[in-house]
């Protein structure tokens, strides 16, 4: 799924989150509303690190960094020359360790963020596998 794509859902998700968690504070509903649109694209950001593993090195985050407009506009030629089903299959993967580990660490903080960044990540990896199904 494209990061404008995710940027959408995500809005979606927490807007419905901070709606349905006790957040009583409006600024704190819109910075977390904020921080849900960019975890449900920054989450991708992992691909590079899963693509380094399976590339055996840095050449696709170079590409990126050397050239953003690409990054955003042909984000589907971003990964050339990786097994993308290996791929998938990984930032799956990756999306679930590093979501959980990170909602683990927001329960010990503040258990109302542990919930809102577990239902932005789960929007995402369902919309990433709807895509991945060729449902959505």
């Amino acid at each position: 799924m494209k990061s404008p794509e995710h940027a959408a859902l995500g809005t979606a998700a927490s807007v419905l989150l901070v709606a349905a968690l006790p957040v009583p504070v409006p600024v704190e509903a819109g910075l977390l509303v904020a921080y849900g649109v960019l975890l449900s694209v920054f989450v991708d950001l992992d691909h590079f690190v899963v693509a380094r593993y399976l590339a055996g090195d840095w050449s696709h985050l170079r590409r990126c960094v050397g050239d953003p407009k690409f990054a955003f506009t042909e984000q589907e030629s971003v990964f050339d020359g990786v097994d993308t089903q290996t791929l998938e299959t990984l930032r799956l993967l990756s999306h679930l360790l590093l979501g959980g580990a990170w909602v683990g660490v927001l329960a010990l903080v503040r258990p109302v963020y542990a919930l809102f960044t577990a239902g932005v990540l789960y929007v995402h990896v369902v919309a990433d596998l709807l895509r991945d199904a060729e449902v959505a």
